[in-house]
């Protein structure tokens, strides 16, 4: 287990430099000055704004800026914001937000999406099978922004039942909401992969002998259906906490959740190179790490695996 562990770190190391490398020239090549974007409307002596550019190595080469953002990053020092607070503090007030809404949404969509999900494939073909499939589609195909802004009116507006914006208190009973709408589409999604893999594997040879031998129900459908259904169920949810964590920027916008999304939004529309890429490489860092538990989580879940 330790080599393939190593193994899978240095088989990261060309993914973060690549995604990081990627984001820092798109960031890099967005069009208009930085320097003068954080002015505003007020202009800039030529020596202030030359000092400016010195002090952020916006004079330098791009090889030369992601170099040293690099070494910036192996040394724990991300640089500063345009705003003059370093890049660190900026990462530290957001990310434990974000992680804490992501960790919510992942727990709610994997509970109740494997749940409803195994009752679905057990009873495939029925009413309640086929009511569930409905639901999980409509919420596929409704966007993002249109469920944020429905609960926000109807739970917070109209009923008042949950606050209508987080704002600074982002405690786990105010982001409640957001993380149901954050993970409602990967809830669906999880559901119906669940469905699948329970509908094919309640029927396979071990689970009919799991069955001759009077073993219970409740051992059949834990044991010899679940456990192997949940392989691509796992899957989707390690590569998902990355994908919810990136997405939350709408969320946080509709719920005014000072996040790593709004955090991030605000860094590319000043062209803060140093605040965007830290946080995206921050974000790679946790998909990687997500992904690399998901393949230890299929050792666990089949020995065959393991003993490969």
């Amino acid at each position: 287990m330790g080599w393939y562990i190593g193994r899978r770190l240095l088989q990261m190391i060309p993914v973060f430099i690549g995604a990081t490398l990627l984001i820092y020239a798109m960031v890099f090549l967005i069009p208009g000055d930085p320097i003068q974007a954080l002015a505003g409307d007020k202009p800039l002596s030529p020596a202030v704004a030359d000092q400016l550019r010195e002090r952020y190595h916006l004079d330098r080469p791009f090889v030369v800026q992601y170099l040293l953002y690099l070494k910036g990053i192996f040394t724990l020092d991300f640089g500063t914001s345009f705003s003059g607070q370093p890049v660190r503090d900026v990462l530290a007030r957001a990310f434990p937000v974000t992680i804490r809404l992501a960790f919510m949404a992942i727990v709610i969509e994997a509970a109740f999406g494997i749940f409803f999900g195994v009752i679905a494939g057990l009873r495939k073909g029925k009413a309640f099978d086929a009511t569930l499939l409905v639901l999980s589609l409509f919420i596929i195909a409704v966007p993002v922004f249109v469920i944020g802004f429905l609960a926000q009116f109807f739970l917070g507006v109209r009923w008042g039942i949950a606050p209508v914006t987080v704002g600074a208190d982002a405690g786990f009973s105010r982001l409640l909401v957001p993380a149901i709408v954050l993970g409602l589409v990967s809830f669906a999604y999880v559901l119906r992969l669940t469905r699948t893999s329970v509908a094919e594997n309640k029927d396979a040879d071990h689970v009919r002998t799991a069955t001759a031998k009077g073993l219970s129900r409740r051992r059949v459908v834990v044991v010899h259906i679940l456990r192997n259904s949940l392989i691509p169920v796992v899957t989707f949810l390690g590569a998902d906490l990355g994908a919810l964590m990136a997405g939350a920027i709408v969320t946080e916008g509709i719920f005014n959740i000072n996040g790593v999304g709004g955090t991030i939004y605000q860094a590319v529309i000043r062209g803060e190179a140093p605040t965007v890429v830290s946080f995206v490489t921050v974000l790679v860092v946790v998909f990687l790490v997500a992904n690399l538990l998901v393949d230890l989580l299929y050792a666990a879940l089949d020995p065959r695996i393991r003993y490969a």
